[in-house]
């Protein structure tokens, strides 16, 4: 069997419709670097990256497991980990898809490689925030950020599969993907291993892990990620995670997150998992110093000052209660749409 390279087009392969070979792409994507927006030109630069003769691309991290920093990316790290993809969620040559993301990501880089490498037909829109907006096609695989399936739902009747990456979906927009006849999945995975390797569907509470993956977990609790076919090193990430079995794991929180209060540690996300339904507005609840405490809990609510009831916060244990309630006007947020918590204090 011969060994798929990063010059090879999967003959099933479209791009907007046209069946195009290595050099069809390379001239489309001059046009692009030539004539595109600036969201054209960083395709148009990674297609051509893409087909040089280095064995790897380079990209800068999101800051995930670490502070942001350049890695190199073996190209056929990204090829396995495109099979890998077409494996775990059952995609065909020919199936159409839609690349909605920008392609300055890692996310977005990745829709590209897996049509190229498992042959699915293509179309490319400009990212928006609402990307089926202006679009009649049926789509069998789509991935989006929460925000474009927030301003998607009724579009969404339109695609079979959708992977949701970027930031985490709230309960919410949960809620409202269930009731769709699409397989909606929220996926996991960072730069470093190459976008996600394990998704949780909808519904579900625990990720199940991609082809080729090994998981456990350091003396932190925080997940070790070992993916042979993409790095030869183990990744350490900082998400506190409980291992269900060989294969699932359940997301607890971020170990940057965590409370230390009187000596108590404290998991954010949890607590605020508790008040989801409670409060209408965006928050999150994080901890700042005190004399006494060392760290101190406090919800941050986006919007106008309210007024809660002495009861409100009964479905909270005795040491998750907020000692202190801020209101911000308007959260920071990335480009991902994922809420910035530290940035959003200030």
């Amino acid at each position: 069997m011969l060994k798929v390279t990063h010059k090879n087009v999967h003959n099933y392969f479209k791009l907007n419709g046209h069946h195009l070979s290595a050099d069809d792409i390379c001239k489309f994507a001059y046009s692009y670097i030539k004539e595109g927006d600036t969201d054209e030109k960083f395709i148009g630069e990674f297609l051509l990256d893409w087909f040089d003769n280095k064995e790897y691309i380079e990209m800068r991290t999101s800051g995930t497991t670490g502070l942001p920093k350049l890695v190199r990316l073996e190209k056929q790290a990204m090829i396995q980990s495109a099979l890998a993809t077409g494996d775990f969620f059952e995609l065909e040559p020919g199936n159409k898809a839609l690349l909605c993301l920008p392609v300055k990501f890692i996310a977005g880089k990745m829709m590209l490689v897996r049509s190229l490498i498992l042959g699915l037909d293509l179309d490319i829109v400009a990212p928006s925030t609402e990307p089926l907006a202006l679009n009649t096609t049926n789509y069998d695989f789509v991935a989006m950020v929460p925000l474009q399936v927030q301003n998607s739902i009724e579009a969404l009747k339109k695609v079979k599969k959708l992977i949701v990456g970027g930031a985490k979906m709230d309960a919410t927009l949960e809620e409202k993907v269930l009731s769709l006849k699409a397989e909606v999945y929220e996926t996991y995975g960072m730069t470093e291993t190459i976008t996600h390797i394990a998704a949780r569907k909808v519904g579900e509470n625990v990720f199940s892990i991609l082809p080729n993956v090994k998981i456990a977990v350091d003396d932190r609790g925080c997940l070790v990620v070992t993916v042979p076919t993409i790095s030869e090193e183990p990744i350490v990430t900082n998400d506190l995670v409980d291992i269900i079995r060989e294969d699932q794991f359940l997301f607890l929180g971020r170990i940057d997150n965590v409370i230390n209060s009187g000596g108590i540690k404290l998991i954010p996300e949890q607590i605020e998992a508790k008040l989801i339904d409670k409060i209408g507005s965006r928050f999150f609840v994080t901890g700042i110093p005190d004399t006494i405490l060392g760290e101190k809990l406090i919800l941050v609510i986006e919007g106008e000052k309210q007024e809660f009831a002495p009861d409100f916060f009964d479905v909270l244990e005795k040491y998750e209660k907020p000692k202190e309630i801020v209101f911000v006007p308007k959260f920071k947020e990335n480009e991902n749409g994922k809420l910035l918590r530290k940035p959003s204090l200030q």
